[in-house]
């Protein structure tokens, strides 16, 4: 089967846009990783804030943190990309509604919604992670902080999290990873990624193998350059005497 591929492809011109198959790759490679980045710096800003809300002595802040859980985690994300697209800039005020619908480009407008929509979604499961953390962590740590005048607040910031994010490093690499993968999921309503190029080089090439293959090898690339960085933020934060330092 293997004899009948053709890698010589990538570097046939195009039918549009002045470049060659593998400038569509390289396109939808550039997307993916900007794509990937901002849906993970959502992720993880609004996932710790919801994590510490779970984690607080306050029955509303933390039922509002399991409301938010139990919503994002429990409908399918592709769902969530055609809510985030089509349905939430109807139910803004009418003039941002309409500007972002008719003023913005196309191509912002999938990379805007998919990229709120992929944070939020795997926010709630960073949220898991840092509750999950913090409440592993020995109760006489928050009495500590609070003993020595800190408020909760202070308790939170130089006290608990500095030491809960330490323990969800590998959590927080694989949920990285998984959010690598489903951004695929956008080129469902329209964003030209990686996965949409590879279509589009397989509808104007008919070399299924090849455009598949390739965003492959460049999704593997992706997630190891991840790894590798995490495990190198893992050796420098790791504290000794925790579990699993050396």
């Amino acid at each position: 089967m293997s004899s009948g591929w053709n890698w010589g492809i990538f570097l046939e011109q195009a039918p549009f846009g002045n470049t060659t198959y593998l400038g569509w790759i390289w396109s939808g490679f550039q997307v993916t990783v900007a794509l990937s980045i901002c849906a993970w710096i959502i992720a993880f800003l609004v996932g710790s804030a919801f994590g510490i809300l779970r984690t607080v002595p306050n029955r509303f802040l933390s039922a509002l943190g399991t409301c938010y859980v139990e919503l994002f985690r429990n409908v399918p994300l592709i769902v969530q990309f055609f809510i985030w697209y089509l349905v939430v800039p109807e139910l803004l005020p009418e003039n941002i509604g309409m500007w972002f619908k008719q003023d913005l480009d196309p191509n912002v407008q999938f990379f805007v919604s998919s990229m709120v929509c992929l944070g939020l979604f795997t926010a709630a499961r960073v949220c898991e992670q840092v509750r999950a953390a913090i409440q592993s962590l020995p109760r006489g740590q928050k009495a500590a902080g609070l003993a020595m005048g800190l408020t909760l607040p202070q308790t939170y910031r130089y006290v608990l999290l500095p030491n809960a994010y330490r323990v969800i490093v590998p959590p927080l690499t694989s949920e990285m990873l998984n959010l690598v993968k489903n951004s695929a999921i956008a080129s469902t309503i329209g964003l030209v990624d990686m996965a949409a190029q590879a279509g589009k080089l397989l509808d104007y090439s008919a070399h299924a193998y090849e455009s598949f293959t390739a965003i492959t090898l460049a999704y593997v690339l992706i997630n190891a350059v991840i790894m590798l960085i995490m495990q190198q933020v893992e050796r420098k934060i790791r504290l000794p005497g925790n579990l699993g330092s050396k």
